[in-house]
């Protein structure tokens, strides 16, 4: 539920028959004029804001397997991930703010993938290069190189907040970090954008002491973030949840996002099942639902894992303060491996690409990206906008 800021304008009338006579008749009253530089005070208001859209896009999991490594390998120049977000870094670098889910450690070498992700650091410097602001780190494999990894993740974030200006939230390296970014509050255009990221669990079981990864159960915690997110004019919950590979969000998913619209969230937007969840609006009307957005970039090739949601909000705010969101926007994404849309790791944007088979490097990749699409539309009920399960 948006925060809406009421603003009152009071306008001073000024009458000109309030005459303090000492012999001024009520005829002469009657002439007294207002003095021109009044009139123009009075008609000449400025609105207390400039009118704003801000714009917020979201992304799924951003995965480092074996093969991704090698395959941007160049040698003893590093990695090359450059071909990534190249078809949608235009839309990543225009929105007000782009968030992804990192799915990984910067653990450093050697850099492996599944199970334990390390990945080079090349991955999250491209991410930024290509628009990407806010990195979620809240997600089951943040911890694959233990605390020490994740240390060493928190550096290299730090350092690319310093170097390209992005933001990160989800794992925090002591008290203070975690109060400033639990929940990660941004200023965009005088709008204030709360997001709160945690996750279900972290492989190898859970991790006390830091840093520390901010997770679901941790009920708590996460009140009190909602709490501390309250003067926010949008907040979005960003969980890290749900069953892998099924396309239809769980009861304990729709019970927990229920409880988090009642504290106030106005956007939930979920990772990890590898696979798009359908979206639903609920809190009457007020709270939007994507459960899962898929995989961004991976090397998964199983039954739906290549299809991906890229979710937009917009919120306007206007010339008297108040704001309003504006339905959220879904565009479908294809993670293209090497042999399919050309010689690499692709993200390619569904509608923009459907009849133009004869671009593809490998037809098959195509048919395939066709064949997902139409299945997921049918089994999630996404329409080109949102679904209604209230």
């Amino acid at each position: 539920m948006l925060k809406n800021i009421h603003h009152r304008i009071l306008s001073l009338t000024a009458t000109a028959c309030m005459a303090i006579g000492f012999g001024t008749s009520a005829a002469q009253a009657q002439e007294l004029r207002t003095p021109e530089r009044w009139k123009s005070a009075f008609s000449n208001v400025l609105p207390l804001y400039r009118q704003d859209t801000v714009s917020i896009c979201f992304i799924g999991d951003v995965m480092m397997h074996a093969s991704q490594i090698e395959e941007a390998r160049r040698g003893r120049s590093g990695y090359d991930f450059t071909s990534y977000f190249s078809l949608i870094e235009e839309e990543l670098a225009s929105a007000d703010v782009a968030v992804a889910n990192m799915e990984f450690s910067l653990g450093g070498e050697p850099y492996t993938g599944y199970p334990a992700f390390s990945a080079p650091d090349e991955l999250a410097v491209q991410a930024a290069e290509s628009g990407i602001d806010v990195f979620l780190a809240a997600n089951n494999h943040i911890y694959d190189r233990g605390q020490k990894g994740a240390e060493r993740t928190l550096g290299t974030y730090r350092a690319l907040a310093a170097s390209h200006g992005i933001a990160y939230t989800g794992l925090a390296s002591e008290e203070e970090e975690m109060r400033n970014i639990y929940p990660l509050i941004l200023n965009i255009k005088g709008i204030r954008l709360a997001l709160i990221n945690f996750t279900y669990a972290t492989n190898g079981g859970r991790r006390e002491g830091w840093p520390k990864v901010f997770y679901m159960d941790s009920r708590q915690e996460i009140s009190d973030a909602m709490s501390r997110a309250r003067n926010a004019d949008i907040t979005v919950v960003l969980p890290h949840w749900g069953k892998e590979y099924r396309l239809r969000h769980s009861p304990q998913q729709e019970a927990l996002a229920r409880s988090l619209a009642d504290e106030g969230a106005d956007f939930i937007i979920g990772t990890h099942p590898h696979v798009i969840q359908d979206t639903a609006v609920i809190n009457g009307g007020r709270t939007f639902v994507a459960y899962s957005l898929g995989n961004a970039v991976s090397n998964m090739s199983a039954e739906n894992t290549q299809l991906e949601l890229m979710v937009t909000v917009r919120a306007v705010r206007h010339l008297n303060g108040d704001i309003e969101r504006l339905k959220p926007e879904l565009k479908f994404l294809w993670c293209s491996r090497p042999g399919g849309f050309n010689s690499r790791y692709t993200v390619v944007p569904v509608e923009e690409y459907i009849g133009r088979r004869d671009e593809w490097k490998g037809a098959w990749d195509y048919e395939k990206m066709i064949r997902t699409y139409e299945r997921v539309l049918k089994e999630t009920g996404i329409t080109d906008m949102i679904n209604i399960h209230e």
